[in-house]
């Protein structure tokens, strides 16, 4: 994407809607630069009438006239960096909505690619830079564009020749500006990288800190933290020093022209061919020129941030995915929730060997199955295909005589929960947890699948009960506390077909007990899967599968699998009898 199309994209989505805001910006705009260049002007008169020809006639309206010119312009200038900046602030929040929509939209398999440090930096690092260029590099381009205008007139009606040459320095600060700019793009990019880079780091060190406690890595992640604070402090600090190189620039340019325009000037009032007034109106207008000036020299490198930077958020917010519903999907009809996989192959990506291979299952509708295998055999990965959280690469999946890449992706998560041993929660109420299943729960449902759920025992022991905050992933409770929230929200959702990922696996033989039985409750005619590695949470599965490295190598009953499954004997003479 080059920069004109940058441009018309950013105008199309972000700043159209706001047009309206920014011609008022604009005509503020226009009342700044004619402000700013009536008080130059003005220092002609005042100097003329008040002090050569003391006439006393204006005394008093001249300076009224100053007084009204500075008021008009401070008001002007109040109200057009107000305008503007409410404009960047709904700009920005539109920028970070599409990304979180997009985030929250995006395959599962396209977000466990992502970074999420580079993710949170671009939200908030590049999202900061494209409102500076829609909202404060409009507001600087329209006032100083416009009072630079109006001030260059006051010098030409005051002398044309020495306006002439101060026009002629002027491009030199806007070459050195270009120049500059062009670092600053560089440099920036690397900064957002190690902003990223940072964001990741903190996360982890949030996630865990209990571990660096335990191997006491204290020393240890304080030298990684200063290594990355000092990564991005460089970078900033290189920004910051491009930018302020524009300062002995400017000054010299500054002072060059001052002292060129003085020379000139003592020759041309020598001659008789200026004025004192009009040299001092002339100086006026020249000093504040050196604001907007300076102002108009750095919009190069605000506008080369916020390419850069656009460059990289606008991919991220068209992020198209690839698991979507066809044309001719139709919602899913589920009956008996019968479940097949038909010669199934799926690697996570075509440089990886098959994680399953021409994997042919069946769960009975209404029944619980079980997988059962070493980490990494596949168990996992089928358990994910089913709610399409990845695609296969051939076969299929039928529920129900319907095959699920026909149904529509919604009717189909819809008849789906899931319980899995890395417990999601939210730094919420534990209210609000339970009924993210269902919005519109009401307390009595609540009520009736915690106590199903055994959540009831624990919650009446919070300070604030089922409005306690529970902390980031439930941070303030136990792990089997955890656990039992999260089988009430699946309660909640009363789906057809339950996935439970080694479920139990974060309870002691207590709490278990008491969950086996909120189970029992929750798959209680449902078509269940369930992954777990404690194999007596599984000996009366109607079916269990044997799976080793993505294939299938034996199927049956606790009973039969024992008899005729070494690998399936192994695992639980390992587990019972040790």
């Amino acid at each position: 994407m080059n920069k004109t199309d940058i441009y018309k994209r950013l105008y199309k989505d972000y700043s159209k809607k706001y047009l309206d805001k920014i011609i008022l910006s604009a005509f503020f705009s226009i009342l700044v630069a004619g402000s700013t260049s009536a008080i130059a002007w003005l220092l002609d008169p005042a100097i003329k009438k008040l002090f050569i020809e003391k006439d006393q006639s204006l005394i008093f309206f001249i300076p009224l006239m100053i007084i009204f010119a500075f008021t008009t312009k401070g008001l002007s200038l109040y109200y057009a960096k107000a305008t503007m900046i409410g404009v960047g602030e709904s700009i920005k929040k539109k920028l970070q909505f599409d990304m979180v929509n997009t985030l929250v939209g995006t395959d599962t398999q396209i977000i466990d690619k992502k970074h999420s440090g580079k993710f949170i930096s671009n939200l908030t690092y590049d999202v900061t830079h494209i409102t500076n260029l829609l909202s404060n590099a409009i507001l600087t381009l329209f006032k100083d564009s416009l009072t630079l205008i109006g001030l260059l007139l006051v010098m030409f009606l005051q002398n044309w020749k020495l306006a002439l040459i101060s026009i002629v320095l002027i491009p030199f600060a806007s070459i050195s500006a270009r120049t500059l700019g062009k670092r600053i793009n560089k440099v920036a990019t690397e900064a957002q990288q190690k902003s990223g880079f940072l964001t990741t780091y903190l996360v982890e060190l949030f996630k865990n800190h209990k571990l660096i406690k335990i191997f006491q890595k204290e020393g240890y992640e304080k030298n990684r933290a200063d290594n990355y604070l000092t990564q991005l402090k460089d970078k900033n600090q290189k920004i910051q020093t491009v930018f302020v190189r524009m300062s002995p620039i400017m000054e010299t340019l500054t002072g060059i022209m001052i002292a060129v325009l003085i020379f000139y000037s003592s020759i041309l009032i020598t001659r008789g061919e200026l004025d004192i007034n009009n040299f001092f109106s002339f100086l006026a207008a020249m000093m504040l020129a050196y604001q907007p000036v300076r102002s108009l020299s750095t919009l190069n490198m605000i506008l080369n941030q916020g390419l850069s930077a656009a460059s990289r958020i606008l991919p991220i917010i068209d992020q198209k995915n690839n698991i979507i519903d066809i044309p001719e999907a139709k919602p899913i009809k589920i009956k008996n929730s019968n479940i097949k996989f038909k010669d199934v192959n799926f690697s996570y990506d075509k440089e990886s060997e098959g994680v399953l291979n021409l994997i042919n299952l069946e769960f009975e509708g209404g029944k619980m199955t079980s997988l059962v295998g070493h980490s990494g055999s596949g168990k996992s990965t089928i358990m994910n295909l089913i709610p399409r959280f990845y695609d296969l690469q051939s076969g299929d999946i039928i529920i129900d005589d319907q095959s699920i890449y026909k149904a529509t992706i919604k009717s189909l998560r819809n008849q789906i929960s899931m319980v899995s041993q890395e417990t999601t929660l939210f730094d919420d109420t534990v209210k609000n947890n339970i009924k993210y299943a269902k919005e519109d729960a009401t307390d009595e449902e609540i009520y009736r699948v915690a106590k199903l759920s055994f959540c009831d025992e624990f919650i009446d022991n919070l300070p604030n009960k089922y409005e306690t905050l529970i902390g980031e992933n439930g941070v303030r409770l136990s792990g089997g506390e955890k656990q039992r929230l999260s089988i009430a929200r699946a309660m909640m959702k009363k789906s057809s077909i339950i996935l439970l990922d080694e479920a139990t696996s974060s309870l002691d033989t207590e709490t278990e007990t008491k969950i086996q039985e909120a189970l029992k409750i929750l798959t209680k005619n449902k078509t269940t899967i369930v992954i777990a590695h404690r194999l007596s949470t599984i000996l009366n599965s109607n079916n269990i599968y044997v799976i080793d490295s993505g294939k299938v190598v034996e199927s049956g009953k606790h009973l039969d699998l024992m008899n005729k499954s070494d690998l399936y004997k192994s695992f639980y003479e390992k587990q019972i009898q040790k």
